[in-house]
């Protein structure tokens, strides 16, 4: 045994975390939880994967770096807009609680519960955590409907430009009011 306070009561902290090195009842890490939610995004691609087998779907040969760069834009929007706009609140509150105003319509949330509730409150509160599942539901999208999936990236790319102008904007404003 270790005198690390984070690890003084061995195996199981008593509080329904398994405690492994670095990952104790103090940090309060829902690691069975994780596991679910990659579980889920597993099974998901997989299931994706057998139905467009089974009705053809080919995948392309290669994919141009200009659709990458569109798909990472797009990725990079909608894993915004899910974890921090105030707009998408509603999908977050059953997992989080807001923790500060952020810049612009955005907020800054903090997940909430234990085990998988803490889990999914994680991945929602992290705009990087949840770009991942964009990132497979585009991906998935491209593979089966790469036409449609380009035309909502391209949305999603336009809103971006459009925030980085709004930003441009208010800073040259706020430049030659100083």
């Amino acid at each position: 045994m270790t005198t690390d306070p984070v690890h003084e009561d061995g195996p199981d902290d008593h509080d329904g975390h398994e405690n492994h090195e670095g990952y104790g009842a103090a940090d309060a890490v829902p690691l069975a939880g994780y596991a679910v939610l990659a579980g889920i995004f597993t099974a998901g691609i997989g299931t994706f994967t057998a139905v467009a087998r089974r009705r053809g779907v080919r995948l392309p040969d290669r994919v141009p770096p200009w659709d990458v760069a569109l798909l990472g834009t797009a990725t990079y929007k909608m894993s915004r807009v899910l974890s921090r706009a105030k707009i998408t609140s509603f999908v977050r509150a059953p997992f989080t609680r807001r923790a500060d105003q952020g810049e612009a319509a955005e907020v800054m949330d903090e997940p909430r519960g234990t085990g998988v509730r803490r889990a999914v409150g994680d991945l929602v509160a992290c705009p990087f955590c949840t770009a991942t599942w964009v990132m497979g539901a585009l991906v998935c999208g491209y593979a089966a409907a790469p036409r449609a999936t380009r035309l909502a990236s391209a949305g999603l790319g336009a809103l971006t430009v459009s925030d980085f102008l709004h930003y441009a904007w208010t800073w040259t404003q706020q430049s030659t009011e100083s």
